[in-house]
């Protein structure tokens, strides 16, 4: 049974805000009473329906009380008793602590790892898929850095997007994916293994992380290399250095002031991911068992072409439709993931 003051609490707190939106709230003030309001009205739904199941359930007790009412009862109680505990359990994940970064917009990186040339090519392969999955989910994918391999792979990438709780659904997807296949370089047939890290970090604001001026050295110069439209022949790229950490990121953009921009976001978002890796660290111990741990390093799936097979290594999940996964469609595999990750969260709550 959930805490009921709790429940209530929750309920208040929503109806005081709905009445300071109704009032019509200072300017500075709209943007995060409407923020925590929309956070906070699909828990009261599912309040509200929970409750509602509670208030249906002592009546249709009482009615067992009465003669005339209690067949009605008794075909009741069952369908009662069985959407009570589902409806506690949705009501215990939407009471969840949120991850205050997932409705972010998010930076992805992706690079080939071992496996030479093939791993450049399923890097690119990789950049489709997420391409598909933004544009069938209405996000926008930007590319900010692409430098492309002679044979069409891509040596390094990273790219911004941006739409409805695009870092809860994509930090999953951080770590090493695996492919097996006979690759295009290969004449003999052979199946070989490849692999490419992808790394998903929430945007950063200023108010997330402070870059102090002198923290950072800015250097302008030539972009060079195969990189098609995001590479230019004048001295606008830009490198930015972040000294205390050693971190280096680029942005070769037509724009100069663009190129800041885009490299200061890109710095802000992997030091806020390296705050955000620290506190889970001294959270918890056992961080690398979590399905959302983000450790770059780990295997997280394998992609096996000859076999149509993707396997996501972190809960045992294979699907026999993997033209279907490279075309875009991850839903399946990060709606399990999420589930998974929920339980796990739930079990420690309980325990």
């Amino acid at each position: 049974m959930l805490p009921r003051d709790r429940l209530r609490q929750i309920t208040d707190r929503f109806e005081y805000l709905e009445a300071q939106l109704n009032a019509g709230p200072e300017a500075s003030e709209i943007a995060q009473i409407s923020r925590e309001y929309a956070e906070l009205k699909p828990v009261v739904a599912e309040i509200a329906g929970y409750e509602q199941l509670l208030a249906d359930m002592s009546e249709a007790e009482a009615m067992l009380e009465d003669p005339d009412m209690k067949p009605l009862a008794e075909e009741e109680l069952p369908r009662l008793r069985e959407a009570i505990p589902a409806a506690e359990q949705s009501l215990q994940i939407a009471l969840l602590p949120k991850d205050a970064a997932d409705a972010k917009p998010a930076m992805i990186e992706i690079r080939p790892g071992t496996g030479g040339d093939e791993a450049a090519l399923f890097a690119g392969d990789l950049l489709r898929m997420y391409t598909r999955y933004t544009e069938a989910r209405g996000w926008r994918l930007e590319i900010i850095d692409l430098a492309e391999t002679e044979l069409g792979g891509i040596k390094e990438v990273t790219g911004r997007i941006e739409g409805e709780n695009v870092f809860a659904r994509m930090k999953f997807e951080s770590g090493v994916h695996r492919v097996q296949r006979v690759p295009e370089t290969e004449s003999g047939g052979r199946i070989h293994t490849s692999a490419a890290t992808v790394a998903v970090l929430p945007e950063a604001e200023d108010v997330d992380i402070d870059i102090p001026a002198q923290d950072i050295r800015i250097d302008t110069m030539r972009a060079s290399g195969a990189g098609g439209q995001h590479v230019n022949t004048t001295d606008s790229a830009v490198r930015i250095t972040h000294l205390p950490s050693g971190i280096v990121v680029t942005s070769s953009e037509k724009s100069q002031h663009r190129n800041r921009e885009i490299a200061m976001g890109v710095l802000r978002a992997r030091l806020y991911d390296l705050e955000r890796q620290k506190i889970d660290d001294e959270r918890a111990a056992d961080r690398k068992s979590q399905v959302g741990s983000g450790d770059r390093s780990e295997r997280i799936r394998t992609y096996n072409f000859p076999q149509g097979r993707m396997t996501d290594h972190r809960i045992n999940l294979t699907l026999y439709k993997l033209d279907q996964v490279m075309a875009g469609d991850l839903d399946e595999i990060i709606d399990a993931l999420t589930a998974e990750d929920q339980a796990m969260k739930l079990a420690e709550m309980e325990g």
